[in-house]
């Protein structure tokens, strides 16, 4: 790994280890999506179906996670409960992992990534137990962005190991893209009131692979959301696996998060599987949401 130490996870040894072995296992999981494409008979615990790739990812940073001394259980989308490490304690993390998202993407070969959140607390937890979060995207370039303490820090990920290429990554100030999920006749006519405006301001940008979407956000100003819909009032996206690990990393990047009325890190999950709707962006354009939301 990098020798500097001036990035989000360094100084928290256990958060820094699990993003080690993340990093670590990266490069296995992009080179075993040749050869898993195919669908799995079953579902996952929100009923969608899983690929190959999605279980295999799933198994391998279970087991390496769970490995770390400091790491008491590990959840992911791709399973319905927890699994406890053999040694546990109070003062132990709590891993939740989307390990691929953006799956469905692998058979026609676009943009997919791994989504980690780290909690002191366990299972299922809220934002004022999320201590790190972070995510890998598989693009031309394997890249991972982690935050911890408030700092965003942006990685390449060579050969298995972070290298540091921005310690204070922030949402520029000229927003530029948005994107937004569910089909369109499913939207609420006050969501799709906003969007007409919006999409007059900003270029659209959406590749099916959350994280992806979110990423551009990132690199260019906008926002982001998967809304309520009217037959699916709490969306699609999970909230402790992904709602919550990108609203702090947005939020820590000097933008904000939604679910349409509040922070996302003010909601705590009932269940592991719970939904939220997720809006994320530049602080501008999700008051402007909340607000036609109203």
């Amino acid at each position: 790994m990098s020798t500097d130490h001036d990035h989000a996870t360094a100084g928290h040894p256990v958060v820094d280890a699990v993003f080690t072995e993340v990093a670590r296992i990266a490069p296995e999981v992009r080179e075993s999506l040749l050869g898993r494409r195919t669908y799995e008979e079953g579902e996952n615990p929100s009923g969608e179906q899983q690929l190959e790739a999605d279980v295999y990812a799933d198994e391998l940073f279970e087991e390496a996670l769970l490995a770390l001394d400091g790491v008491g259980s590990y959840a992911s989308e791709e399973r319905e409960g927890l699994v406890e490490a053999d040694d546990t304690s109070d003062d132990d993390y709590h891993c939740a992992l989307d390990p691929l998202d953006g799956s469905s993407n692998v058979k026609p070969n676009n943009v997919m990534g791994t989504i980690v959140a780290v909690y002191d607390e366990p299972l299922p937890a809220g934002g004022d137990a999320l201590v790190a979060a972070g995510f890998v995207l598989y693009g031309p370039l394997t890249t991972m962005v982690a935050t911890c303490d408030g700092q965003v820090s942006e990685y390449t990920v060579v050969d298995g190991e972070r290298r540091v290429s921005d310690t204070d990554l922030s949402l520029p100030d000229d927003p530029v893209v948005y994107g937004f999920g569910g089909r369109v006749p499913e939207w609420t006519d006050d969501f799709a009131g906003y969007v007409g405006l919006v999409e007059d301001e900003l270029k659209l940008r959406y590749g099916g692979a959350m994280i992806g979407d979110v990423s551009q956000v990132l690199t260019y100003g906008g926002i982001f959301g998967y809304p309520m819909l009217r037959h699916h009032q709490q969306g699609k996206l999970r909230l402790l696996f992904e709602g919550l690990p990108v609203a702090a990393i947005i939020e820590a990047a000097g933008g904000r998060s939604s679910d349409g009325e509040r922070s996302l890190l003010e909601k705590t999950p009932a269940e592991l599987h719970e939904r939220t709707p997720v809006f994320v962006g530049n602080e501008e354009y999700v008051e402007r949401l909340e607000l036609a939301l109203e």
